[in-house]
């Protein structure tokens, strides 16, 4: 067991060096992932139209498979803990904790107090953004625009606009260019991500383009949220990386009776 209240900073920075070296490792080889789960005892299903959205509650073992038949550039998704909405999605930590702005099978998706929310059991690899986020009021014009929708998803669940933070805009796939530069490319159709509930949530989920596409287009997104098969101790998703593995201890611990 590593003391980090007496590492010099010679022995913080080796420390870091060496996690850094394991994640792009990983990020390089990336182990082959587990084909998607076979969509049995249905919850509930649910085709958002354009510019609308759906906030809804997931137990603990659920999964929702998203599809984005059209190809439709974005959709906004944000999830918090149904038991204490305190604790919420936190794009800064889930991004920095796993090393990567990659969102694809195997990472998860942290909470602010180092727990896991939920795990992405299944991609297709249209690429997620959790950096940018969703379009805005300015940017949609006159149509309707991914962070209202979110935060009125959120006041069905008696929360306001406080507690939406950052989103991830899924069927995003964002780039970067050498002078820092965004840009946004087409998002493949038949697109598809699942997601596995790891503790009880509330998500929203809307309809709506990413902050770089273009606002006027559409096409439906549909969802299929199910009892998903247990997670067992050699689960794809909670053995990906160190990071996940804590973040699963830290969660587990939350559920023990």
């Amino acid at each position: 067991m590593i003391d980090l209240n007496n590492l010099t900073p010679a022995e913080y920075r080796a420390r870091y060096e060496k996690l850094q070296d394991a994640a792009r490792a990983i990020a390089a080889t990336k182990p082959a992932a587990p084909p998607p789960a076979e969509i049995e005892n249905i919850i509930t299903q649910e085709s958002i139209p354009p510019g609308w959205y759906v906030g809804t509650k997931m137990r603990r073992g659920d999964a929702i498979r998203i599809t984005n038949p059209e190809g439709t550039p974005g959709a906004a998704l944000f999830l918090w803990n149904a038991d204490d909405t305190s604790e919420r999605y936190n794009a800064g930590d889930t991004l920095k904790l796993q090393w990567t702005t990659t969102l694809t099978t195997g990472r998860v998706l942290f909470s602010d107090m180092g727990r896991v929310l939920a795990s992405i059991t299944a991609d297709s690899g249209a690429g997620h953004d959790s950096i940018i986020g969703p379009n805005t009021p300015a940017q949609a014009g006159a149509g309707r625009n991914g962070r209202e929708n979110l935060r009125s998803a959120a006041a069905k669940f008696g929360m306001t606009r406080r507690d939406v933070g950052p989103a991830i805009s899924l069927f995003s796939p964002l780039h970067v260019d050498a002078e820092g530069k965004f840009s946004l490319s087409p998002t493949p159709s038949s697109a598809m991500v699942e997601l596995r509930a790891e503790m009880n949530l509330i998500i929203a989920l809307s309809n709506t383009p990413h902050a770089l596409a273009n606002p006027t287009a559409t096409g439906p997104i549909n969802y299929v949220i199910y009892r998903a098969p247990p997670r067992t101790e050699n689960d794809f998703c909670q053995n990906y990386t160190q990071e996940a593995t804590r973040g699963f201890q830290n969660t587990d611990a939350v559920f023990v009776s």
